[in-house]
C-alpha cells in the first residue's frame, strides 16, 4: 500500500505542476499587466527537479518556458524589447538550471543506491539475516544501527551448529563507525572459526581475544584507537534431547530467561573482562553450567536497548516490557519490541541496538519433553 500511494503521488505531482503553470499564465493574461504573478512560477520546475524524473522535469520546464514566454511577449505591453529579452532569458535560465539540478540529483541517488547495495552486501557477509536457524534452535530479532543511513555498526551476533553443540554469541564493539565495524568483523570471524574446532567456550573466547589483539595492534600502527568488545557466549549440547548448557560473559550485560510466563534477569558467567582487556586481569574467564528446559526462551540484547533513553531521560524498561509480552510468539515479540523501542526513544537511538529472541524449534522442544517424560 505505501508503494502504491508513492506511485500515485509521483504521477499526480507533474499534473498539478503543469496545471498550476497554466492557471497562473491564464490569470496573468486576463488581469492587469501590473499584476505579474507568473514571475513566481519558477518554483514549479525547481520542485519537479527535486521530486520528479528527468523526463517529467523536462516536460514541466517546457510548459513553464512556453507559458512564461507567451506572458512576457503578449501580456506586458509596456515592456521594452530589451526587458522582454531579459525576462525570457531568465525563464530559460530557470528551466535549464532545473534540468541540471534534476540530473545531478538523479546521479547522486544512483550513487547512493550503489553505496547502499555495497553496504547491504557487507552486512550479509558480516551478519547473517535474521531470523537465524542453527540446528534445533531458532533466533529471531532485529538490528538497528544508530548511525543515520547505515545498515551495519558495532553490534555482532551469530548462532551456529558445531561438533561441540549449538554455539551462540552476541557482542557489542566499543564505539561506532568503520573502526567499530572492523573490530567486530575480526571478532565475529574468529568466533565462527574457533567455535567449530575448540572444545570449550573459554578457548573460543581466548581465540576471539587474540584476533582482537592483532586488530588493535594494526590500529595503533595506523594511528587509530584500540577497541574492546563485550560478548556473551552460550553453548547447548544435545539441544534436541535433554540439553546441557554453558554461558560465558566477557563483560556483557545480563540476558533474560522467559520460563513459565515469567521473566528472569540472568547474570550467569559474569565477571570476565571484555575482549581486548583480558590482559588487565590475571583471572581466567570461566563459563558456568546452566540447565535449560524445553519451553525456555532467551532474550539477548546489547546495551543500546537497555540504555536507550526516552525524552524524560528514563532508561528503556526491557524486563518490564518483556513481562507483558510473554504470550507472544518470537516473530511478533521482536516486531512489538522494536516498534515499542522506537516509540519510547522517538526514533532517536544513541547506540546500536540488537535483540535476539532464542528458543528451540517447536519440533525440538516436543522431542525434548517426550524424552524427559520417558526418562
Amino acid at each position: 500500500m505505501p508503494a502504491d500511494r508513492q506511485t500515485e503521488s509521483n504521477r499526480l505531482a507533474p499534473a498539478l505542476l503543469i496545471l498550476a503553470i497554466l492557471v497562473v499564465a491564464v490569470l496573468d493574461a486576463t488581469t492587469s499587466p501590473e499584476l505579474h504573478i507568473s514571475a513566481f512560477l519558477g518554483i514549479a520546475p525547481l520542485y519537479a527537479a527535486l521530486r520528479c524524473s528527468f523526463r517529467v522535469t523536462l516536460l514541466v520546464s517546457a510548459v513553464f518556458v512556453v507559458c512564461l514566454t507567451y506572458v512576457d511577449i503578449y501580456t506586458v505591453p509596456d515592456w521594452a524589447p530589451a526587458s522582454r529579452v531579459v525576462g525570457i532569458f531568465g525563464v530559460v535560465l530557470v528551466a535549464v538550471f532545473s534540468l541540471v539540478l534534476c540530473r545531478t540529483r538523479l546521479q547522486r541517488e544512483a550513487l547512493h543506491a550503489r553505496t547502499r547495495l555495497v553496504a547491504d552486501t557487507v552486512q550479509r557477509a558480516m551478519l547473517r539475516e535474521l531470523p537465524l536457524s542453527a540446528g534445533a534452535v531458532e533466533a529471531y530479532g532485529f538490528y538497528v544501527s544508530a548511525q543515520e543511513g547505515a545498515r551495519v555498526g558495532g553490534d555482532i551476533y551469530e548462532a551456529i551448529e558445531t561438533p561441540h553443540g549449538l554455539r551462540l554469541m552476541i557482542g557489542d564493539v566499543q564505539g561506532k563507525g568503520m573502526p567499530a565495524i572492523g573490530a567486530g568483523l575480526e571478532v565475529l570471524a574468529s568466533f565462527r572459526e574457533a567455535a567449530q574446532h575448540l572444545d570449550s567456550l573459554e578457548s573460543v573466547a581466548e581465540r576471539m581475544e587474540q584476533a582482537l589483539a592483532r586488530y588493535n595492534a594494526r590500529s595503533v600502527q595506523q594511528g587509530t584507537d584500540e577497541r574492546f568488545v563485550t560478548a556473551l557466549l552460550m553453548e547447548v549440547r544435545d539441544p534436541a534431547g535433554l540439553p546441557q548448557g554453558r554461558v560465558l560473559s566477557c563483560g556483557h550485560i545480563p540476558y533474560y530467561l522467559v520460563r513459565g510466563g515469567k521473566v528472569y534477569e540472568r547474570q550467569d558467567g559474569e565477571g570476565g573482562l571484555p575482549l581486548g582487556l583480558g590482559m588487565l586481569s590475571g583471572e581466567p574467564r570461566r563459563s558456568v553450567r546452566v540447565h535449560p528446559e524445553p519451553d525456555d526462551w532467551l532474550v539477548l540484547c546489547t546495551d543500546g536497548v537497555t540504555e536507550a533513553r526516552g525524552p524524560d531521560g528514563e532508561f528503556y524498561p526491557l524486563a518490564e516490557r518483556l513481562a507483558g509480552w510473554t504470550e507472544l510468539e518470537p516473530p511478533e515479540l521482536t516486531r512489538t519490541l522494536r516498534a515499542d523501542l522506537e516509540s519510547f526513544t522517538h526514533g532517536e537511538l544513541k547506540d546500536d541496538a540488537t535483540v535476539l529472541v532464542v528458543r528451540r524449534s517447536p519440533a525440538a522442544a516436543q522431542l525434548s519433553m517426550a524424552r524427559a517424560a520417558a526418562a
